[in-house]
């Protein structure tokens, strides 16, 4: 029997279409397994059934979610089962889950959310743990960890809107001073480019600010690199090793590489996620460089505590290359660059639940409670 790998993809978050479309990806993909999917609504709510695992189906999502059925996960005697709501909803049975597959790119998702999630069930899932995949989604906290571990990353600076609105012009002039114009402003938790604009006046730089927190409570301020060129390189592994891609250039105006540039263009018969576009894989870089960057691909891995597979995208300026940030589920989980790199997306896809197998494992040895008889002599709360 084929064991059965809860697919978890859509979420509360501005990426909900492009989890769709990397999710249908790694459904299509999964092989051996018995794909659950588990979609999650921009309401939180989460449905399954054989209808959700086809991009089309997706067109009309209200008429896909009355042919399916409403789901909630639950442990019973050791097994985490996937029940359907109401619990006597015909046809319907409890599937029980070996595994889960996090396909939720960005906020209430990739943040840690799902993990701590599956974490709560004993589910083992692909992918990094709360702690690493929360540190990576926030921009300022993940700067701070690598270059405490020595990697390359430009300065920022973090402000909260709270601030902005209380010394809005405090706040203007900190900006300018510390890192000029041109300058980038970005949402502190957020991927996929969404939000992230350049300012080369105040007037821009308000507005810049404005579209920064209308994502978020918390943005970030960055020098802008002129003349910059963006590669890309994903890991995967585990704490105990890990190993890099191939380097792509990924397409792009030639600037800041936007959502529509990552994943709706060069796209025929509708978009096809990160695979799509113009990219270059390998890419157009020296050989000495690319080899720079897989290495520094893997120590910012393991600096950060990621699992899995990832992405890691680097800025190239002035003969410096400098750690951008790390998608820890990355659009189409990065599976066209593991391709180039001579690993199926089948057979990836089978190492990641190989590793949340191994990491469930390892995790199951730890002391999670200790035996105490604190409650049996406990007399209650006083009035």
């Amino acid at each position: 029997m084929k064991p059965n790998i809860a697919v978890f993809f859509g979420g509360r978050s501005v990426e909900h279409e492009v989890s769709i479309i990397s999710a249908m990806q790694a459904i299509a993909a999964l092989g051996e397994y018995r794909a659950v999917p588990v979609y999650i609504t921009k309401d939180g709510e989460m449905y399954t059934g054989s209808g959700f695992s086809s991009v089309e189906s997706y067109r009309d999502i209200p008429k896909l979610l009355k042919s399916g059925v409403k789901a909630a996960i639950t442990r019973d005697g050791g097994e985490v089962l996937l029940m359907p709501r109401p619990a006597k909803v015909f046809g319907a049975k409890p599937v029980v889950l070996h595994a889960a597959l996090p396909v939720t790119h960005g906020t209430n998702g990739e943040d840690g959310t799902v993990a701590g999630f599956c974490e709560a069930l004993r589910l083992p899932y692909a992918g990094c743990d709360i702690f690493s995949a929360a540190v990576c989604m926030d921009k300022s906290a993940s700067k701070t960890l690598m270059a405490a571990a020595g990697l390359p990353v430009l300065p920022c600076e973090s402000y909260t809107s709270t601030r902005r609105h209380a010394e809005e012009d405090a706040v203007l002039l900190d900006i300018e001073e510390k890192f000029g114009y041109p300058v980038i402003i970005k949402p502190q938790c957020l991927g996929s480019s969404v939000g992230i604009s350049r300012a080369d006046g105040r007037e821009e730089l308000r507005d810049a600010l404005d579209l920064a927190f209308s994502f978020g409570p918390r943005a970030i301020a960055e020098r802008c690199l002129i003349d910059m060129k963006e590669v890309n390189c994903s890991v995967i592994g585990d704490i105990e090793g890990a190993r890099a891609s191939v380097c792509e250039s990924p397409g792009g105006n030639g600037g800041i590489l936007s959502y529509g540039d990552k994943y709706l263009s060069g796209a025929k018969g509708g978009p096809k996620g990160m695979a799509s576009g113009g990219r270059r894989i390998p890419a157009d870089i020296p050989a000495e460089t690319a080899e720079k960057l897989q290495r520094l691909a893997v120590k910012t891995f393991h600096a950060l505590g990621c699992e899995g597979v990832v992405r890691i995208d680097f800025m190239l300026s002035d003969n410096e290359i400098y750690v951008n940030e790390v998608n820890t589920i990355p659009g189409s989980l990065a599976f066209y660059l593991c391709e180039a790199s001579g690993l199926s997306f089948k057979d990836m896809l089978a190492e990641l639940i190989s590793l949340s197998l191994k990491r469930e494992r390892r995790r199951a040895q730890l002391t999670a409670a200790i035996p105490t008889n604190i409650l049996s002599s406990f007399g209650g709360m006083k009035k």
